[in-house]
């Protein structure tokens, strides 16, 4: 069709309207924090099951142990075998998956709405009558034993693990890999799990969310039937205070002999959840290294060919995550790849996103918004982070208005409060004797090998 700039940026549209689903609240007798949602389309109903004990209330000898356990809930009952649950949640259609994570045990269950009694008398079976049969145990163990010795060989796991350990203090748990250690998982028997679940499968302080063709009341006397006698708060507790490694930007390489490409890492401890700069704060990393028309992806990807992707992220939890820069590249181009990182990194922290940039970014958020909220699954997800981050209960209904109200001053402003070019911890995992000299002369600071 002759007239037409291929070349030109479309414009947005017009953004359309939505609704996030009413959220009923009730507060059980148990402390569980009771949110329903009627989403009627069809016949099914998510439910997300959240309990507050997680890996970050746990020492080092015992990191691992919220994930492991999790993933021996399916095990078995007190009444019926693993294969038994298996099959009985199989024949009345339904889907559990249980996860350990920083915040805490999530458990998730899917059926159609009729079979939710039965599905829910399941559920109880497993939070308070877990079995956790030894062979149940070793197959756990045995798996998560595996994952940990394939993260050490993979070169994307490696340069994250040792990123994480270079951003964090010793001591504070997200400096390690939230699955544990081949010494922690080791140990554990069928008695840490018993244990573990005794003093953390506890309703209070945690939150149940239920979507789907459902009705309040009804969920709320199912609820009740079922998980009425379940009492108590968590026994673990969060207690560390999150402090970096250090301040003073390094640059560690992992050695790999013979590799043709470098996982490279560069980033430190951001910031919590909480902060009052989360809308600016996402916004400004969208236009960083969080949407494919960023600046770290045009710089790195299509202006200089150096990679097929790159991404930037704040993770946000209760308490400060990571921020971090993630790529790979060819050995020829990792040193100019670390290099207009760090161009990028300063430029977005002394000068702030351009007005355009951040109209986009304002944009695409709020566009992708609903997206992201076509399942009941995905909605009781979004809703579990009410509970999990203590956010107001109008949060999500808010969320559209709150990223398209951020200015460009605020998202200047929060990127100048939270990337510090001068404190990242650079990790390369690559062929040392190839990158190491290329590295060195970006002069970025002192410059460690690892693995030799």
């Amino acid at each position: 069709m002759s007239g037409v700039d291929r070349g030109a940026v479309p414009s947005s549209g017009t953004l359309r309207s939505f609704d996030f689903p009413t959220v009923e609240r009730r507060k059980l007798p148990s402390g569980l924090d009771l949110r329903v949602a009627l989403m009627n389309r069809l016949p099914m109903v998510s439910l997300n099951l959240f309990m507050r004990g997680g890996e970050a209330a746990l020492g080092e000898h015992r990191a691992g142990l919220a994930v492991l356990t999790a993933d021996a809930l399916e095990g078995g009952t007190g009444k019926r075998s693993g294969s038994e649950l298996a099959e009985e949640l199989e024949r009345i259609g339904a889907r559990v998956s249980a996860d350990g994570g920083w915040e805490g045990t999530s458990v998730a269950l899917s059926c159609l709405a009729d079979r939710l009694p039965r599905a829910m008398e399941l559920l109880s079976e497993m939070l308070l009558e877990p079995s956790f049969p030894e062979e149940e145990v070793t197959r756990a163990r045995e798996q998560q034993l595996a994952s940990i010795r394939q993260r050490a060989m993979d070169p994307a796991s490696l340069a994250s693990d040792v990123a994480l350990a270079s951003y964090y203090a010793e001591g504070v748990p997200y400096g390690r890999p939230v699955d544990g250690t081949v010494v922690s998982i080791g140990e554990m028997s069928r008695a840490s799990m018993v244990g573990y679940v005794e003093a953390n499968y506890r309703p209070g302080e945690g939150g149940l969310v239920v979507v789907g063709d459902v009705e309040p009341a009804e969920v709320e006397q199912l609820v009740t039937s079922h998980l009425g006698r379940w009492l108590g708060a968590p026994a673990s507790r969060v207690d560390f205070d999150v402090k970096p490694a250090t301040r003073e930007r390094r640059v560690r390489i992992v050695h790999r002999p013979g590799a043709v490409q470098s996982e490279i890492r560069v980033g430190h401890v951001g910031t919590a959840r909480s902060t009052p700069d989360y809308y600016p704060l996402s916004i400004a990393n969208m236009v960083l290294g969080g949407m494919f028309t960023s600046r770290l992806n045009l710089n790195l990807r299509e202006e200089n060919g150096f990679t097929y992707g790159v991404r930037s992220r704040f993770t946000f939890r209760s308490r400060p995550g990571p921020f971090q820069v993630s790529t790979a590249a060819g050995n020829e181009v990792t040193a100019p790849a670390v290099r207009e990182i760090m161009h990028e990194l300063v430029r977005m922290a002394d000068e702030g996103p351009t007005g355009e940039e951040v109209a986009a970014a304002r944009d695409y958020a709020a566009g992708v918004f609903g997206l992201q909220l076509e399942t009941a699954g995905q909605i009781a997800a979004r809703v579990s982070q009410l509970v999990v981050f203590g956010l107001p209960d109008d949060h999500f209904d808010r969320y559209r208005d709150a990223v398209r109200s951020v200015t460009t001053a605020e998202a200047a402003a929060a990127a100048a409060r939270h990337i510090r070019p001068e404190e990242v911890q650079i990790v390369v995992v690559g062929d040392a004797d190839v990158i190491g000299d290329p590295i060195r002369k970006l002069e970025m600071g002192t410059v460690e090998i690892l693995g030799v």
